[in-house]
């Protein structure tokens, strides 16, 4: 049982959970939480550190299920499945950490017990771009962790076929990013681009239709045709899209507001215009 604070695998853990660097540099970052472990792929988990209350009550599924909610019997039983799964297959092996230390080398304030750490997906706009009738979002400069993670969740939902980001988004690996993915971090294919104009006319070559959220849109955002290849041009929380970012567009968008409300928060905007895509095509 890790009980020192100067282990390396604990040291390592707190790096990739605030450093953005370091995630970059290892090409790795740290998932918190039941639910981020169990929908991780077993083939990109390297470590997993689980606290020693945890693994005590991993011991038999009726000793889980005394002591939590009966509801969490199914989930106990996953847990202890999924950990002998990783062990069998030689891919890592469940580390048990002393509880006052796993919490203190988490990014939550109540840990649930169990995190690991997982090797990055790799994806190329060209292969993102493949295929018909495409659903993406092309995001340039957004700020909040919690904004980006609820549209990769949002459009999983949606069915999105993937994210483009500007290099000053934030970091999708940001513990707080990852957490409001609620696993769709896993799913749902992303890149980061250098120049996003260039990535906007790789976008347009494809055959893919490019709407702007934009205040001077003149068109109502369900008012437009998104059956086919589509992409919505998300700008940052407080200046939108930069007015070249938005020309680049083949028509500006914009969601009709009532009362004084000038603007929508990003994720919500981002929701709306995904759903109506996604609404029209199931119709």
């Amino acid at each position: 049982m890790i009980t020192s604070a100067a282990n390396k695998g604990i040291k390592n853990v707190m790096l990739l959970l605030s450093k953005a660097k370091e995630r970059r540099k290892q090409k790795a970052f740290a998932a918190e939480g039941i639910k981020m472990f169990l929908e991780a792929p077993v083939s990109r988990i390297s470590q997993v550190y689980i606290s020693e209350q945890l693994a005590k009550e991993l011991e038999t599924a009726a000793s889980f299920a005394v002591k939590t909610a009966a509801s969490l019997e199914k989930e106990a039983s996953a847990l202890s499945d999924k950990l002998a799964s990783l062990k069998q297959s030689g891919q890592a092996v469940a580390e048990v950490v002393k509880t006052d230390l796993f919490n203190k080398m988490c990014d939550t304030k109540t840990p649930q017990g169990i995190l690991c750490v997982v090797r990055m997906p790799e994806y190329r706009l060209e292969e993102m771009l493949e295929g018909d009738g495409g659903l993406y979002l092309i995001l340039e400069d957004i700020q909040d962790p919690g904004n980006l993670g609820t549209m990769i969740r949002t459009g999983e939902g949606a069915g999105l076929s993937g994210v483009i980001m500007s290099s000053h988004t934030v970091d999708i690996f940001n513990p707080k990013t990852i957490r409001a993915t609620m696993g769709s971090i896993y799913r749902v294919p992303y890149v980061y681009v250098d120049d996003l104009a260039d990535a906007i006319e790789s976008v347009k070559a494809a055959g893919v239709k490019t709407y702007a959220a934009h205040l001077d849109g003149r068109i109502a955002y369900d008012k437009e045709n998104y059956c086919g290849a589509a992409a919505f041009l998300i700008g940052n929380e407080g200046n939108g899209l930069r007015r070249e970012t938005a020309d680049m567009a083949d028509r500006y968008v914009r969601i009709p507001m009532l009362g004084k409300v000038e603007s929508l928060n990003a994720a919500i905007a981002g929701a709306l215009f995904m759903y109506e895509a996604a609404r029209q095509r199931r119709n």
